[in-house]
């Protein structure tokens, strides 16, 4: 039953995909400024599409907790541990102002590539070095300027449940430049939705927002208190939960 829903589900996200981003083709043409607007709303549109299809067809349900640890207004940059794609997309529902830092690997992929760019995300090539902070700090700055959330996963890339790989020192840089808040988020999804393969386990998929970590923080010591945080929140349910459904955010 299990391989049949996954199938389901993987039919239902690539489908709303492809439409989505035939959908977003049209906007190409337009200068960056005036598509953005429209290609953020189908970016939206399509994360809580393809996330929407997960308790129907999937069994797994979604609940966030520590809503209220996000700032109540103004950006943030979150530190999100990261075991799955649904790490990738889920803020992307939860949000409506918001930038991921993302690999130029992504940029390659026709269509989505565009779509990273159209959206404003922050796009930086790994691999170089000084050169690669120098982008992240200014598409940093750029997308703070645009009152927008950051979206960072310090690991780099995609950990198995339970584990923690290694952080990578962007968070750091991000933060002593543009002095945002440090927002720790812990999840399990990786539980629930594999690194590879395309099954889906139902269950609850668990987002944790926990309290903004301490300002001014040297580097070491910043990566160090994100570790422990992911650390400790895996597994972790606080009360006050708000639960995520296809309806929007409700108390639980």
């Amino acid at each position: 039953m299990i391989w049949l829903r996954s199938a389901i589900y993987q039919l239902w996200f690539y489908s709303v995909s492809v439409v989505l981003v035939l959908a977003c083709a049209p906007l190409m043409v337009l200068p960056q400024r005036m598509a953005r607007p429209s290609v953020f709303a189908v970016a939206r549109l399509w994360a809580r599409m393809t996330l929407g299809g997960l308790g129907p067809i999937c069994g797994i349900r979604m609940v966030i907790t520590g809503w209220e640890n996000l700032p109540a207004d103004g950006p943030a940059l979150i530190a999100s541990n990261h075991q799955s794609a649904f790490d990738t997309v889920i803020w992307m529902k939860l949000l409506d102002r918001v930038a991921y830092v993302l690999k130029q690997d992504l940029q390659r992929i026709p269509l989505y590539g565009q779509i990273c760019v159209a959206t404003g995300m922050i796009i930086v090539d790994r691999f170089a070095g000084a050169t690669a902070i120098r982008a992240l700090l200014a598409g940093a700055a750029r997308v703070v300027a645009e009152g927008r959330t950051i979206v960072i996963f310090p690991e780099g890339t995609r950990a198995a449940p339970g584990a923690v790989g290694v952080l990578h020192p962007g968070v750091a840089a991000i933060a002593s430049h543009t002095g945002l808040p440090v927002i720790p988020v812990v999840t399990n999804s990786g539980e629930h939705w594999g690194r590879r393969g395309f099954r889906r386990f139902p269950g609850t998929i668990t987002v944790a927002i926990r309290p903004a970590l301490p300002a001014g923080l040297r580097r070491q010591e910043l990566l160090n208190r994100l570790a422990d945080e992911y650390r400790r929140g895996v597994g972790d349910i606080v009360d006050n939960s708000v639960e995520c459904s296809a309806a929007g955010f409700q108390q639980s």
